[in-house]
């Protein structure tokens, strides 16, 4: 039996960890718990896992389970991490961690100190894709970057959807937006300065959000999130001698071509194919079992924290502002 994971919410995401499990050996999904017996009960027997229990607490109490994956609304992430892994947890939480840097600062305080393992979970970076395309930059094969274009929308009809609710950190930003950002940071570094500018929905929350983030290196890149526009996806790296295009880089499984375009010539980058969700669950379950760190742990955690905190303030205060 692979790694023994505790489902921590019956969110719709689960759906493509539930995917993953089945197809690794590496994970084994043994339990699932809602707030509510009876829907838990209902969704484990729809998913064949084993166990289903009324409450988070139940399951964190429960020896059969090793580790836990947190799908609740973000402004519950590191509440609930912090309290599976003072139970003894190792923690997949899913992205974001949190919005603020000193939030996730605490929950790793506490992984460390229970010698458990935390990761967020940005699925994106487990594919190939995104190694190749890293590898590609770092090699050199655009020459020098200079510049960055990210992007991720589409439509959120339901006015009633937990995205849209500022009292669970709903967003743009939040939901779509932290793709872009994280692709940003993997291959530019940390920003240095951004500025920003949101659209408010009714409820309060941005449901578009247009930032620029000031890199090293006289890198500059720009991106937009929303929930108000047709689905699209990409990233474009632009380097001094030819430019990279990401056509589908945070879902990969929506498909898309990598492009390396030279003067004017395009030639199609070859990508392996993979599930990014089974990368990401194999890579935790390596990293629980102490084969090796976690791809993403403390520090990408806390800069991707500390870039939301700092791009949140400069669409309020309408101003540069410093991470």
């Amino acid at each position: 039996m692979g790694l023994r994971l505790g489902l921590l919410s019956t969110a719709s995401i689960n759906r493509m960890i539930l995917a993953a499990a089945r197809a690794s050996a590496a994970v084994d999904v043994v339990a699932v718990a809602s707030r509510d017996a009876d829907r838990a009960a209902a969704y484990a027997r729809e998913h064949g896992i084993e166990r289903a229990v009324g409450s988070y607490e139940e399951l964190l109490a429960d020896p059969g389970v090793e580790a836990v994956y947190i799908s609740l609304p973000n402004s519950l992430h590191v509440d609930w991490s912090v309290r599976a892994l003072e139970a003894g947890k190792h923690v997949l939480c899913e992205k974001p961690l949190a919005r603020v840097a000193a939030d996730v600062e605490r929950a790793f305080d506490v992984a460390e100190a229970s010698g458990r393992v935390l990761a967020e979970a940005f699925m994106y970076r487990h594919h190939p894709q995104t190694q190749l395309v890293a590898s590609l930059v770092a090699d050199g094969a655009i020459g020098e970057l200079r510049a960055l274009r990210a992007s991720f929308s589409f439509p959120l009809t339901d006015a009633e959807n937990v995205r849209l609710r500022p009292e669970l950190d709903g967003g743009s930003l939040m939901d779509v937006g932290c793709y872009c950002v994280s692709g940003m940071r993997l291959h530019a570094g940390e920003p240095e300065r951004v500025t920003a500018e949101q659209v408010l929905s009714p409820s309060g929350v941005d449901i578009s959000f247009a930032a620029t983030m000031r890199f090293g290196r006289d890198v500059v890149g720009v991106f937009h999130s929303s929930m108000a526009l047709p689905r699209r996806q990409g990233l474009e790296l632009l380097g001094s001698e030819a430019t990279l295009i990401v056509e589908a880089p945070w879902r990969v499984d929506f498909g898309g071509d990598v492009l390396l375009v030279r003067d004017g010539d395009a030639e199609r980058v070859p990508v392996p194919e993979a599930d990014a969700y089974r990368s990401e669950l194999e890579d935790f379950a390596a990293a629980v079992a102490g084969e090796r760190e976690p791809l993403l742990g403390r520090a990408d955690a806390v800069g991707q924290a500390r870039a939301l905190e700092a791009l949140y303030a400069a669409a309020g205060r309408g101003q540069d502002v410093l991470p």
